[in-house]
C-alpha cells in the first residue's frame, strides 16, 4: 500500500504544481516560471542530497535521471507548442495518454496486476483522458493541427516516467537531483538563446519557488514508490492523474465550471484509483 500512496501523492502534487505553475504562466513569460521553479527545485533537491552526504548507490541512477530530465524538456516543451497551435479539447486529452507508455512497459518487464487492478488502470486511464478535455471555443484552427506534438509529448511525457521508475530502483534521491540537472540544462539553452527578462519581485519568485518544491517533490515520491518495490503498471496511473488533481483545482479555486464529460473523468479516474487499492 506505501508504494501506491506515494504514487498517488506525486500525481496529487504534480497537478498542484501544474495549477500553481499555470496561474503564474499567465503574468509572466513561460520560460521566466519554468527556469525559475526548476532552479528551486534543484534547490530543494540538491540539500536533501546534501544532508545525505553520499555518492549515488549506482551509476546508473545518474544515467536515468539525465534522460528523464531531457525527456521531460521535450515532453512538456511538445505540449506548451502544441497547445498554441492546436485545439486544447484534443491536444490535452492526447498527451494524457503518456499513462500508457510506462504501463506497456510495466507488463512487458513482466507487472502482475491483479483482474480488478486492470479494470482500474483502465478506468483510471480513461478518465485522466476525459478530464483533461477542455472547452475550446478558439475558431480557425484545424482539428488535426498540434497532434503530432501531443503525442510527442505523452511519449516523451511516459518516458519520464518510466525513467523515474528505474532511477528510483538505483537511486530515488540521485536519481531525481539528475532529472533536474539535465532539465535546467535544456532549459539554460533556451534562456540564452531567448534571454528573457528576469524581472519579477520576492514574492513571485517565492511563489515560483514552491512550484519547483512541489514538482521535485512529486518527482522524489514517485521515485520512493519504485524503491518501495511498486509495480510500475499500478504507479504510474496513479502519478498520471495530474490533470485530474489540476481540473479540481481549478473548479474550486478559479471557479471554473467543469465539462460533463470532465466531471465523469474525474469519477472515473477516482474509482479505478479506488479498484487499484482494492486489489
Amino acid at each position: 500500500m506505501v508504494p501506491l500512496l506515494l504514487a498517488f501523492w506525486s500525481g496529487m502534487s504534480w497537478g498542484t504544481a501544474d495549477f500553481l505553475g499555470g496561474l503564474w504562466s499567465r503574468r509572466l513569460p513561460l520560460l521566466v516560471v519554468s527556469t525559475l521553479s526548476q532552479a528551486a527545485g534543484l534547490l530543494f533537491i540538491g540539500a536533501i542530497v546534501l544532508v545525505r552526504w553520499q555518492g549515488p548507490e549506482e551509476a546508473a541512477a545518474i544515467g536515468f535521471g539525465l534522460a528523464g530530465g531531457a525527456a521531460s524538456a521535450i515532453g512538456l516543451s511538445a505540449l506548451y507548442r502544441g497547445l498554441a497551435i492546436g485545439r486544447m479539447g484534443v491536444v490535452a486529452p492526447t498527451a494524457a495518454l503518456s499513462g500508457t507508455v510506462p504501463v506497456a512497459w510495466g507488463l512487458l518487464r513482466g507487472d502482475r496486476p491483479g483482474a480488478l487492478q486492470l479494470v482500474g488502470v483502465a478506468l483510471a486511464i480513461a478518465g485522466v483522458v476525459l478530464a483533461a478535455r477542455s472547452a475550446d471555443r478558439v475558431a480557425g484552427k484545424r482539428t488535426t493541427a498540434g497532434v503530432g506534438l501531443a503525442l510527442v509529448a505523452a511519449v516523451s511525457l511516459g518516458t519520464l516516467v518510466v525513467l523515474l521508475d528505474e532511477a528510483g530502483r538505483t537511486d530515488p534521491l540521485w536519481g531525481v537531483l539528475m532529472v533536474r540537472v539535465g532539465a535546467l540544462t535544456l532549459l539554460s539553452v533556451a534562456v540564452l538563446a531567448r534571454r528573457p527578462r528576469f524581472d519579477v519581485s520576492s514574492g513571485q519568485a517565492g511563489r515560483l519557488g514552491l512550484v519547483g518544491v512541489l514538482d521535485n517533490g512529486a518527482n522524489l515520491s514517485f521515485a520512493l514508490a519504485a524503491e518501495a518495490g511498486g509495480l510500475l503498471t499500478l504507479t504510474s496511473v496513479l502519478g498520471s492523474l495530474y490533470p485530474v488533481a489540476t481540473v479540481v483545482l481549478a473548479r474550486f479555486v478559479l471557479h471554473e465550471r467543469l465539462a460533463p464529460l470532465q466531471t465523469a473523468g474525474v469519477v472515473a479516474a477516482m474509482i479505478g484509483v479506488a479498484l487499484i487499492a482494492a486489489g
